[in-house]
């Protein structure tokens, strides 16, 4: 990232394909402010607090596990049919912290491993690292065929004296492939994980913003043997500035995990050692708007689905367009949701080629090399469509799709020449 970073700054005019962020046509900061009131309102009315004592807590020190949990049991309810109670969620500061915490409380073993997919979403791959955790990682081109890769990875694991602790997933819209895992994969993974003592973190930024098809429940929502643990973020449906994410801990899963005290306690005291707690200011401005909301994003959500959808359909037209001919030597999938496709090209594709492609062709696009372990990724790269406008996508693909023909031609006359 920090050389994706250095390359964007050294060529600012280069439109960028490679940051998932969110659209700021969507946020709506003003009137989320305004909203503040409401919660404070809220609050004082059920803690029998005044609304000026109420006002002096948001901005006190706060408890650790969060202020709005209630609120965020209630939308994670009727937004992904998951039923806990507030108890159960520890209110993060972005869900970046509680992937950190969650390793850092469940791999506490020398021998304790985490398995990811390949490639995968490098926000897992900082915070093993940060916790001095290996992860191993399985490939699986064909989604479907996950839990048979998964079967096959652990076992291997296993052989290799390694303990398989976590499994970590992005199962609706992954980052960075886009892919979608089926419920019959999902009961599968979660009966195997259950029966290894193997934890699930599924992580879910993009569940809610599927533009085609239905829904697949949540793998939370089909665990009945408390093994999956659920980490969502407000940063994609809201925005990334509030900072809010969260950990949803099954029942029972602490007393599974032979760690002594339960596993809300442990990510608790880790939190509080890093953040001490979660901003109870931008707290209370999620709290406001999910109450003004009913506890359901999907009025907010719709907007997002409908312009990002219209910008998904805008950079696969453009893609058809500008690859005509190339058919054969360029190929890319069509997700039924998120922020992300992949395009596959005929040549490698890395670090001196994400330079050379702003520098010369004025496009920076995200190589999938920087989410693998291997080589195999080496020609497939990463486009965002949630951020650029409808005319940059059209400007954007055009130039990278300049610099692709030129890299064949460049090619095709080396080998005649040789």
């Amino acid at each position: 990232m920090n050389f994706l970073n250095e390359v964007a700054e050294r060529y600012p005019v280069a439109i960028s394909f490679a940051s998932g962020r969110p659209t700021e046509a969507l946020f709506d900061i003003q009137s989320w402010l305004a909203l503040l009131p409401e919660y404070v309102i809220y609050h004082a009315e059920r803690s029998g607090r005044s609304t000026a004592e109420t006002y002096a807590l948001l901005a006190q020190y706060g408890r650790t596990n969060g202020l709005i949990n209630e609120l965020i049991a209630k939308q994670i309810g009727c937004d992904h049919s998951i039923n806990c109670t507030p108890a159960q969620i520890i209110v993060t500061s972005g869900c970046q912290e509680a992937i950190n915490i969650l390793v850092a409380s469940l791999c506490d073993g020398p021998t304790d491993v985490i398995m990811v997919r390949d490639p995968c979403y490098i926000g897992i791959t900082g915070a093993a690292k940060l916790n001095h955790v290996d992860l191993v990682p399985f490939l699986c081109d064909d989604v479907e065929q996950l839990p048979d890769a998964l079967y096959d990875s652990v076992k291997r694991a296993r052989l290799a004296g390694k303990r398989p602790r976590v499994l970590y997933l992005v199962p609706d819209f992954d980052n960075p492939t886009g892919s979608v895992l089926s419920r019959q994969a999902r009961e599968a993974v979660i009966e195997f994980c259950s029966k290894e003592g193997i934890f699930i973190l599924e992580d879910n930024p993009y569940g809610l913003f599927r533009y085609e098809g239905e829904n697949v429940p949540a793998m939370y929502a089909l665990d009945r043997l408390g093994t999956v643990i659920f980490l969502g973020t407000y940063s994609k449906t809201l925005c990334p500035t509030l900072r809010i994410g969260y950990a949803v801990v099954p029942d029972g899963l602490s007393r599974q995990s032979g760690i002594g005290v339960t596993l809300l306690d442990r990510l608790s005291q880790i939190k509080s050692f890093g953040t001490v707690n979660t901003s109870q200011i931008t707290q209370a401005i999620v709290g406001a708007v999910l109450l003004r909301e009913g506890c359901s994003l999907h009025r907010i959500v719709g907007k997002g689905i409908a312009l990002y959808r219209h910008q998904r359909d805008i950079m696969l037209a453009n893609l058809v367009h500008a690859f005509n001919g190339l058919e054969d030597h360029v190929k890319w999938n069509a997700p039924a949701g998120g922020f992300f496709l992949c395009v596959e090209l005929p040549f490698d594709f890395g670090r001196d080629e994400v330079a050379r492609c702003a520098e010369q062709f004025g496009v920076l696009v995200m190589p999938l090399s920087f989410f693998s372990f291997g080589t195999h990724q080496r020609r497939r790269v990463r486009l965002a469509f949630s951020y650029a406008s409808e005319e940059k996508i059209a400007d954007g693909i055009a130039r990278f799709a300049a610099y692709v023909r030129y890299r064949l031609i460049n090619e095709r006359n080396t080998s005649m020449s040789s």
